[in-house]
């Protein structure tokens, strides 16, 4: 059924210039990479305060309204330089099993993280109770962690 759609990605002239160019891709995945390290670090600094480490000097709606900005635009970025490194190898993505591992986890990631996470990460700690922000904190870093392995499977074994 999407195997059209990956076929249509693979020939676009735009994924042809990242498959055959020396420097584009290069750039886009430096650039890629330095948001992920940003995304990573605004998803930690509020999951590790919901489990009752790092900032602690900072209230976690504080901490959460903070980071908040930083976490949707190198969410962003990923977006956009993730779209040319999957298309210029988007039937290799299509195959690839860990690519699908990796979008299962990132739309689960984006459901916890902006919908769930939010809720929780809005209200004063000791709101929801002791037990429901550390389960959120570590299921956001357990599915975060689990789109980036998943990311670097798809360029080693696939």
């Amino acid at each position: 059924m999407l195997l059209p759609f990956f076929q249509w990605m693979q020939e676009l002239g735009f994924s042809a210039f990242f498959l055959n160019s020396v420097w584009p891709t290069p750039i886009v995945q430096c650039i890629h990479l330095l948001a992920v390290a940003v995304f990573a670090g605004a998803v930690l600094v509020v999951d590790l305060r919901l489990l009752g480490r790092g900032l602690t000097w900072a209230s976690i709606p504080e901490l959460a309204r903070t980071a908040q900005p930083w976490l949707v635009w190198s969410f962003v970025v990923l977006v956009l330089t993730g779209i040319p490194q999957m298309s210029s190898t988007a039937i290799k993505q299509y195959y690839s099993p860990f690519f699908w591992w990796k979008m299962e986890a990132l739309f689960v990631g984006v459901v916890v993280t902006f919908v769930i996470r939010r809720i929780i990460a809005s209200k004063e700690e000791g709101h929801f109770g002791p037990v429901w922000p550390k389960v959120v904190g570590i299921t956001s870093i357990a599915l975060w962690t689990s789109v980036t392995i998943g990311a670097r499977l798809i360029g080693l074994l696939s």
